[in-house]
């Protein structure tokens, strides 16, 4: 698109301009701002009331905080040590309160002369470091502070507002200081370009972004606050929908070859041959896809549905009604194990309708082929002859369908499974493989919540599967607490060795590998960075959290070799991960498949689409070092075929531990939206929108996904109506440049995740 040029944004100016080289270095390297527009938009956290002190009771430990409270004592000891032998060590210690609870301070050597003289009883004062114990108090060591005296002309100006605004902050930052930064640039916050229209700000009340900017970070009342999020809030949604609703409508303007279906084509004599009858959900969701490949303009749709609930069968009707309209359909699958999956049961779902040019296979066949990166050279140089000829309608591949060298001879649909482990730019590079823009179908085995689905996958319609078909079976789930009630865990194993002996199979996952390959060391911490493992820190609290989160997680070499030499002796057990040759895993999982292993023990990569409805099922060790959507699709794995599935979260946390409430929510509830939104609330929302989508802004400054549901899908439909009416923004110059900042954003972090 040709772009009308934007208004020049005067916050872009640099801070190093403002503040000086030193303080820009600082701000640039501890919280990645660099211009005044992004010190106006780092917004305080929270902010302090002058007469009304923080918690102290409720510090959290090991984290760096900022408090505001009063002295209540202090006091100068001598003592001895190696470099003052003969009593000449100096030691502060200050008791602060804030009527809630009292912390002590400690500074030492030389660092006691400046708060000793300064820090008096009666003194009040923000204090910043890191929370740490000592003779089981809390303390902080060498604190930095600023006096909030009220007589400076300096303090009196920067702490004008009755309310004082915390930023958020790093141990070389405290958060006066970026208050004091602020106070420096908050003056051309009058010059800041507005991006909403100015009829949708005054329709819906919402005050002018300058007047925003000086009331988020000078408030006066609560009431300026509540003003200033709420204007912040509409910018964040209103932008980002609005770059969503210039991509569906660029989408939109493209040229698309129809792909309708043909009667009595492949698809046809796939759904004769179809031993089950769709579910209405299927139909629907069916017909949905169906019109729009039946269009003249790309298809653009996610698929997302329960885990079980039959995407992948709706996705190959999609693919068959392509073939059958003369393309070729590709599936894209986020690692070698899914992809193999996948072409195993579709060709297995298409019989003799997969063996096109074989002997045996059906007049309509066609070839389904697979493309890994480990492939062999011969069966790959095949499978890229079959794709450029195109003998092969259907092909199911990994990352290696991107390469360059992959031609196809009519691609005219990309189904991408997994979506969110697929960035924006991998997705368009596939579909820049077509004659013309190919349809486009997303499918997610985790179901997102529906601002999540605006937020994140915005540029795409949705479609949602919540029916699971006929013939599944429920799946119990219970927690098993492996530290308070060992004999519960020996059950555990019983019960793996009943299913068994009435012919069916068990899945044990755990969250390592072992033997020091670690492949997915923690799901949620590198040990390695984590400061519960450095032996200076080790006995600071011992809590049964901290003893449980010490541990090592459990790894499934060791594991597979404790279970065969104990509770599972004379069982067939066999071990998958992902470090292991592509073909050992295939083997693994055809004997596993065909019913010659009684249990697998993995790692993760059976996550997703690994079908065994023979396996009934699932003891997820350390299930704790799980989220709560990745123990859902887990338990997705179990409950397939007719037997009911079992599912139990061995974990060794205490029952009061956040960690246990969260195992106990998953056993609770087999929704998969629900889980998706309890997730989401406990979980940082940049990491849900990072992982979603690389290209997706995941700095959301002010907009909760969750809790501004009405904000966001407001947003939408405003953003909609205004692409419709001036798809250039010709006539809003302001939201083109905040717009382009946006899409620079974008950009900037898809080439740093590279």
């Amino acid at each position: 698109m040709d772009l009308v040029p934007a208004l020049e944004e005067p916050l872009k100016q640099p801070l190093k301009s403002v503040l000086g080289p030193a303080t820009a270095k600082v701000m640039a390297e501890h919280l990645g701002l660099h211009t005044v527009g992004d010190l106006l938009h780092h917004y305080p956290r929270r902010y302090e009331e002058r007469g009304q002190l923080t918690h102290l009771a409720d510090l959290p430990m090991d984290e760096h905080v900022t408090v505001v409270a009063q002295v209540a004592d202090a006091r100068l000891h001598s003592f001895a040590s190696a470099k003052a032998p003969r009593g000449k060590g100096q030691r502060l210690e200050v008791t602060i309160t804030d009527g809630s609870g009292r912390l002590q301070l400690v500074f030492f050597g030389n660092g006691v002369h400046k708060p000793h003289k300064e820090l008096l009883p009666g003194t009040r004062a923000m204090f910043a470091g890191r929370v740490s114990v000592f003779n089981r108090r809390l303390q902080l060591a060498h604190p930095a502070y600023e006096l909030l005296r009220g007589d400076s002309e300096e303090t009196v100006e920067a702490w004008a507002g009755a309310l004082i605004p915390i930023y958020p902050a790093t141990a070389k930052l405290e958060s006066w200081k970026i208050g004091k930064a602020v106070q420096t640039v908050l003056p051309t916050a009058q010059e800041a370009l507005d991006p909403l229209p100015p009829s949708l700000r005054e329709g819906r009340g919402l005050v002018p972004l300058p007047e925003a900017l000086l009331k988020i970070h000078r408030p006066h009342t609560k009431a300026d606050i509540a003003d200033a999020r709420a204007r912040l809030k509409w910018d964040e949604a209103f932008v980002l929908q609005v770059a969503l609703a210039r991509r569906r409508y660029a989408d939109s303007q493209l040229p698309a070859v129809p792909r309708a279906p043909r009667p009595d084509g492949l698809l046809t004599a796939f759904d004769d041959r179809l031993p089950f009858t769709l579910t209405d959900g299927q139909q629907k969701v069916s017909r949905e896809i169906l019109d729009d490949l039946a269009t003249e303009h790309p298809m653009h749709r996610l698929l997302q549905g329960e885990v079980g609930s039959g995407k992948t069968l709706v996705a190959l009707r999609a693919m068959l009604t392509v073939v059958d309209a003369g393309g070729q359909a590709a599936m894209l699958a986020p690692t070698e194990v899914l992809a193999q999956q996948h072409h195993r049961s579709i060709t297995e779902m298409m019989g003799e309708l997969a063996e096109g040019g074989m002997l045996g296979g059906a007049e309509q066949a066609t070839k389904v082929v697979l493309l890994t990166g480990s492939m062999g050279a011969a069966a790959r140089r095949q499978a890229l002859l079959d794709l450029v000829t195109g003998e092969a309608g259907i092909v199911i591949g990994t990352h290696a369908l991107i390469e360059d060298k992959v031609q196809f001879h009519d691609l005219g649909l990309v189904v991408v499974d997994e979506q969110h482990r697929f960035g924006v730019e991998q997705r368009d590079a596939l579909r820049g493989k077509g004659k013309q823009p190919p349809h486009l179908l997303v499918m997610t085995a985790t179901p997102i919540p529906r601002t999540v689905a605006m937020t994140v996958f915005g540029d795409l319609e949705t479609s949602v599967l919540d029916q699971l078909p006929a013939g599944r079976s429920p799946i119990a789930s219970h927690v098993v607490p492996a530290a308070d009630k060992p004999h519960f865990l020996a059950r555990a194993w019983e019960r793996v060795r009943e299913e068994v002996a009435n012919g069916h199979q068990a899945y044990v996952v755990c969250p390592r590998i072992g033997d020091d390959i670690d492949e997915a060391a923690d799901p949620k911490k590198d040990p390695k960075k984590d400061p519960k493992k450095d032996p200076k820190k080790a006995d600071k609290s011992k809590s049964p959290e901290d003893e449980a989160e010490k541990r090592p997680p459990l790894a499934v070499l060791d594991v597979a070799d404790q279970l065969s030499r104990g509770p599972l002796q004379g069982l067939d057990v066999e071990v998958l991960h992902g470090r292991m040759n592509p073909d050992d895993k295939d083997a693994v999982m055809r004997r596993f498949a065909a019913g010659e292993t009684d249990v697998l023990v993995a790692t993760t990569v059976i996550e997703v689409g690994v079908n065994v409805p023979n396996a009934t099922v699932m003891v997820i060790m350390d299930a704790d070092r799980f989220g709560v959507s990745q123990l859902h699709q887990l338990r997705g794995r179990v409950g397939r075929g007719s037997a009911p599935g079992l599912c139990l979260l061995v974990s060794e946390m205490p029952e009061a531990s956040a960690a246990r409430q969260r195992l106990n929510a998953v056993a609770a509830t087999l929704d998969g939206f629900e889980l998706s939104r309890i997730d989401l609330e406990q979980r940082r929302e940049g990491d849900v929108l990072g992982q979603a989508q690389s290209g997706a802004r995941t700095s959301l400054r002010v907009l909760a996904v969750i809790e501004d549901e009405e904000v966001i899908a407001e947003a939408r439909q405003e953003a909609t109506a205004v692409v419709a009416a001036d798809p250039e923004l010709e006539r809003l110059p302001g939201l083109r440049t905040a717009l382009d900042a946006l899409v620079d954003e974008e950009r900037e972090q898809y080439l740093e995740k590279g």
